[in-house]
């Protein structure tokens, strides 16, 4: 089975353009982005989704390659070595902007730069570090989870979408959440709150945007200043948007970020 059929891989855009590689976050899929890509058709823009989301071939989950998001990231390279991707810039969105870091990490001649939307290393508090969760907080959103995935998707996505007053996003968020493999989900979601990433951080050496919504109950302001400092050279927008998922309550800042951040890339990165 190759890449395409496993991750569902599409590609829009300007086929010679530089390339944009755009990655859901948890419980999502490659839609997710429909409202801020048009905006880039001068691009080369390849989207997918991860195995057990979307439409990907959910007969390709295995539990010990995806144990942690190395095994994402090795998806995306993957992704990146099929299509001969060079100067990729990976535009990830939430838990994918900690599988973007592993991904240009590990192959940093790959990538052009990195876009981060609502990215946090460690959802749960600790010494000096303030996650806006505790280990208490995490066990109860794990344990809810597990006994009742589609009772948690119905409740936590309205609130993680934010918003309230357009309740078709908190809708369209928990249907999503409701699409995806429920047993699929429940791992990475273990994967993704209990990880720490913090210390791969200081490894990013391509160009780096951190955006950053003003209230975000997955990642707060906090987060977003703690990963800029910790990845050298990052720059941070605030926009001026509320929510987890800017891409679908403010697609036109989200864009208009990520086109100054793009313009602003030295030639020889685009």
């Amino acid at each position: 089975m190759g890449v395409h059929t496993r991750n569902h891989v599409t590609v829009a855009g300007r086929h010679e353009g530089p390339v944009l590689m755009f990655a859901h976050g948890f419980g999502c899929d490659q839609n997710m982005w429909r409202l801020v890509t048009p905006a880039f058709e001068d691009h080369r823009v390849v989207l997918f989704d991860y195995v057990g989301a979307g439409r990907s071939d959910l007969a390709a989950w295995r539990p010990d390659r995806y144990a942690t998001l190395d095994g994402y990231a090795s998806d995306v390279l993957e992704i990146c070595d099929e299509l001969d991707l060079r100067d990729v810039v990976f535009v990830g969105h939430s838990v994918s902007a900690m599988i973007g870091v592993l991904a240009a990490t590990r192959e940093p001649s790959r990538f052009a730069a990195l876009a981060m939307v609502g990215p946090s290393p460690r959802y749960i508090d600790d010494d000096g570090y303030v996650g806006g969760f505790s280990a208490a907080d995490v066990d109860e959103l794990l344990d809810s989870l597990d006994s009742n995935y589609l009772g948690w998707s119905a409740a936590m996505a309205p609130a993680i979408m934010g918003n309230p007053e357009r309740p078709e996003l908190g809708e369209e968020l928990t249907n999503s959440f409701c699409r995806t493999d429920p047993a699929i989900a429940r791992h990475f979601a273990r994967v993704t709150f209990t990880g720490d990433n913090r210390a791969d951080l200081a490894g990013v050496t391509v160009p780096t945007l951190i955006l950053q919504c003003r209230e975000d109950l997955i990642a707060p302001l906090s987060v977003g200043e703690y990963v800029q400092q910790a990845i050298p050279g990052s720059e941070m927008v605030v926009l001026d948007a509320t929510g987890h998922c800017p891409h679908l309550s403010a697609p036109e800042q989200t864009a208009k970020a990520l086109r100054s951040f793009l313009d602003a890339l030295p030639a020889s990165r685009t």
